[in-house]
């Protein structure tokens, strides 16, 4: 465990139980959540690296027109 992560649980182990349960629920939510975006990521690298593919090959065919932020 990093020195960093260390105190941070300490400062946390000073709140009054109540809030360390809201911390802790918080904290294995977030954690779960950045894993789930981790895994949807590796399993999306294939089809993103063809999409961008796509992309570049409508640019290079001239098949696509600048963006004017105006129009938006």
């Amino acid at each position: 465990m990093t020195k960093l992560l260390e105190k941070a649980f300490i400062e946390a182990g000073r709140l009054p139980e109540p809030d360390q349960d809201v911390f802790a629920k918080w904290l294995l939510t977030e954690l779960g959540s950045e894993r789930a975006w981790q895994e949807s990521f590796a399993r999306s690298g294939s089809v993103l690296k063809q999409m961008a593919d796509e992309a570049l090959d409508e640019h290079l065919r001239g098949e696509t027109e600048d963006l004017d932020p105006d129009l938006l």
